[in-house]
């Protein structure tokens, strides 16, 4: 794994990680981490990819990993939902600068699955060839606008940089429920012990994100299920959703459906979802992640061919 990094607002820097294959690459894929999260998180599931051929690359968002700077602390988007957007495409632009002959495709999770539908409908034009969409959902707009109408009082009243346990409940608090006999808090994420321990052993994973960050989530949130941003995306995109069919970030399946019913509603001619019976919210850390590999390998083999 290679890391380097580019130039962000406020004078701080994006950290990138960069996987190589050996031989001949055969495209890109692009991956867009989660909240509370980081890039090289993702190894394994990148050395899948660089094992059958493709580049991969991947940047800390601003507040995350090696992101994390004096200028933007941890947990915060300095500039809004958009400018986080910004730097991830950033990174596409520099990869393609280097790599301007191959296909591009991203795999964008949880809060990176929603910045990806944020990037595919704001800029139609990056010629993104597929998306994986693995972890999504697709929540109501009265809860969208409530959660941010609280985010902007408790903002007001301890500051938006500052983390608030109320909005950290809110937004997660219920994520166990329905699950029986929860060994942790975040037993939600993957029936995977060893991964789940590992997640709570980072101290660069599951922090509290900032009010500021809650906010922003939410109302990216609701621009991805505005009508007229999705009829934005290019019609010639081919996407596949995965998820956990006990996933609570996709209401166990249903905000997944939803979201896939919205896609193909928008006009795209290739759209895909495949639920996983019984897994929870990271399929890349699941029990049965190699079913996913596979998944995601046969839908890349053909989208763009073997």
């Amino acid at each position: 794994m290679k890391d380097f990094y580019f130039p962000a607002r406020k004078d701080a820097r994006i950290h990138c990680c960069q996987w190589i294959p050996e031989g001949r690459p055969r495209g890109v894929i692009q991956i867009v981490h989660g909240i509370a999260e980081y890039a090289a998180r993702y190894d394994a599931l990148a050395k899948v990819f660089t094992e059958y051929g493709y580049v991969v690359v991947a940047e800390d968002h601003m507040g995350h990993g090696k992101s994390i700077s004096i200028q933007i602390p941890k947990g915060c988007f300095a500039d809004g939902w958009m400018a986080a957007v910004s730097d991830t495409y950033r990174l596409t632009q520099l990869t393609k600068e280097e790599y301007p002959d191959l296909p591009c495709v991203f795999y964008g999770h949880s809060m990176g699955s929603f910045m990806t539908r944020t990037l595919l409908y704001t800029y139609p034009n990056a010629d993104i060839k597929a998306a994986v969409i693995s972890g999504t959902g697709w929540i109501p707009k009265p809860v969208l606008m409530t959660g941010r109408a609280v985010c902007t009082a408790e903002g007001r009243r301890k500051g938006m940089n500052n983390t608030s346990p109320m909005i950290n409940k809110l937004m997660f608090g219920s994520y166990n429920k329905g699950l029986e006999n929860p060994r942790t808090p975040v037993d939600w994420l993957s029936r995977d012990d060893a991964e789940v321990d590992k997640y709570i052993a980072d101290p660069l994973l599951g922090f509290d994100a900032s009010i500021g960050l809650a906010k922003e989530m939410l109302g990216g949130m609701l621009m991805n299920e505005d009508s007229k941003n999705l009829v934005r995306m290019p019609k010639n995109l081919s996407v596949l959703f995965v998820s956990g069919d006990r996933d609570p970030v996709g209401g166990n399946g249903k905000g997944v459906r939803q979201t896939y019913e919205a896609f193909r509603a928008a006009g795209l001619g290739d759209v895909r979802i495949k639920l996983y019976p019984g897994a929870r919210h990271e399929m890349h850390n699941e029990l049965n992640r190699k079913e996913l590999y596979a998944d995601v390998l046969a839908f890349l083999d053909d989208v763009l061919g073997k």
